[in-house]
């Protein structure tokens, strides 16, 4: 096991991080911001180190302060959690030539599917199912205009660095398709600082589902079931729920074993996740987020397993803490994700907590950072909680929801609760029926 670990986040990934370490009796130590120096899991840490200021180019994203800051307090490992460099191959690359291990996979596998032409191409190599597409680079107006006649519209032109919804355009006829390709390219130019953008059928009403993997790097790896996120605004998750209510039994463990197969194939280590479109009973391969998921509590809630206990686990060389017909699927948990930020105009609300009483009782998790009296800081992502609900069945879980809801107070600013109020009684989510234009056409809709 690692002697000490330095969680290299903010936020209420950085204090589950800490938890898990105290947990496992490893110390711990964050990094920090100036903004964040009042921060929940600064106070609770055995050791902090501020890195700079509040930009976070200048502090959460610069690796040589944080390498230094493993060297001062002597942190033999790191955990990057999500976003910042968590899929950053360099960052991976740095710190193994400096002795201290990344709590993640390899350089190797973070660069490969980091790109995302790359990674399509990896993935039918694996035996992964994907959308029919262009087979690299869409460079030319007339390449363009040739792959989109040869798959049929309409089409989706995405940039191969991207992320987020940023460099993704439609072109439903050969009228648009210039100027979503051309404004792709430059989306992606300024968000990225690579232009380079591909091409994909664009799926009509599909379901967002994602595979959760988990390899030791030695050619063992497991799946831990699906998430369904269809609900999203602007390719943004708000309402991720495990299982999914689109598919059953047989459907899961088949694309499951896809997926873990794969991993077992590419010698994968550590936590991922395979992302899908899903449609008409068949599943398309969209990308592989190489870490630590926001979501990933739900799936903690449906098999017992703690995901960050088993990514320090195989990063200490310790392998897998199960096999594959171990793994039990049970109940049913959604994650509803608690910003900043206006839940009609969602408009993002810094400022300062005046109270904050999270729910509690049977079934019922919040994962933040958050507390009475804190400043949410302008600099950074909106999130400032999860509420995280299991219940044994799909309906127990909705009931326990509406529940929770109903008792979380934030005051102070503007949050996205009053939304999930709204959702947690439609009859198409209580049905379970929606796909990943469903929220922003209800949205649309909605009187203001």
């Amino acid at each position: 096991m690692v002697s000490k670990i330095l969680i290299a986040n903010r936020g209420e990934i950085a204090l589950r991080v800490l938890r898990a370490c105290k947990e496992l009796g490893i110390p711990c130590v964050v990094v920090h911001s100036t903004a964040d120096a009042d921060a929940m899991h600064v106070r609770l840490a055995d050791e902090s180190v501020c890195i700079g200021p509040p930009p976070s180019r200048e502090s959460y994203l610069n690796i040589h302060q944080i390498v230094a800051a493993c060297e001062i307090t002597g942190a033999d490992a790191v955990h990057p959690g999500y976003g910042f460099l968590s899929e950053n191959a360099k960052f991976a690359e740095i710190l193994e030539a400096h002795g201290i291990t990344f709590i993640g996979p390899t350089a190797e596998h973070i660069r490969l599917m980091g790109d995302k032409i790359t990674a399509k191409t990896t993935a039918q190599e694996l035996g992964i199912p994907v959308v029919p597409g262009s087979d690299g680079e869409v460079k030319t107006e007339e390449d363009a205009l040739r792959t989109a006649a040869e798959i049929g519209y309409p089409v989706l032109i995405k940039a191969t660095a991207g992320g987020g919804g940023r460099g993704m355009k439609v072109a439903k006829s050969e009228v648009d398709l210039i100027e979503a390709w051309s404004t792709a390219r430059t989306e992606a130019a300024a968000a990225f600082g690579n232009d380079a953008v591909y091409m994909e059928k664009y799926l009509g009403q599909p379901r967002h589902i994602e595979i959760q993997v988990f390899g030791d790097g030695e050619g063992n790896a497991i799946h831990l079931g699906e998430r369904d996120c269809s609900l999203q605004r602007r390719h943004q998750k708000v309402w991720e729920e495990a299982n999914s209510p689109a598919l059953n039994v047989e459907q899961r463990m088949k694309i499951g074993e896809i997926c873990a197969d794969a991993m077992r194939k590419l010698k994968y280590r550590g936590a991922g996740t395979i992302e899908f479109l899903y449609e008409n009973g068949e599943f398309y391969f969209i990308e592989m987020n190489t870490r630590l998921q926001v979501e990933h509590p739900i799936t903690e809630a449906i098999t017992g397993i703690d995901l960050v206990h088993e990514q320090i686990r195989v990063a200490s060389g310790g392998g897998l803490s199960v096999k594959q017909e171990e793994i039990n699927f049970h109940g049913h948990a959604i994650e509803c994700r608690i910003n900043a930020e206006d839940a009609r105009t969602f408009v993002p609300s810094p400022g300062t907590i005046t109270h904050f009483h999270a729910p509690g009782g049977l079934g019922v998790r919040v994962d933040s950072g958050a507390y009475q009296g804190y400043k949410i800081p302008p600099y950074y992502d909106s999130l400032i909680g999860k509420l995280i609900v299991f219940g044994r069945t799909r309906v127990e879980c909705m009931m326990r929801l509406r529940r929770a809801l109903d008792e979380f107070v934030v005051d102070g600013i503007k949050t996205t609760l009053p939304l999930f109020q709204d959702l947690v009684d439609n009859q198409d989510i209580a049905n379970g029926e929606y796909d990943i234009h469903w929220l922003e056409n209800y949205l649309a809709k909605k009187p203001a």
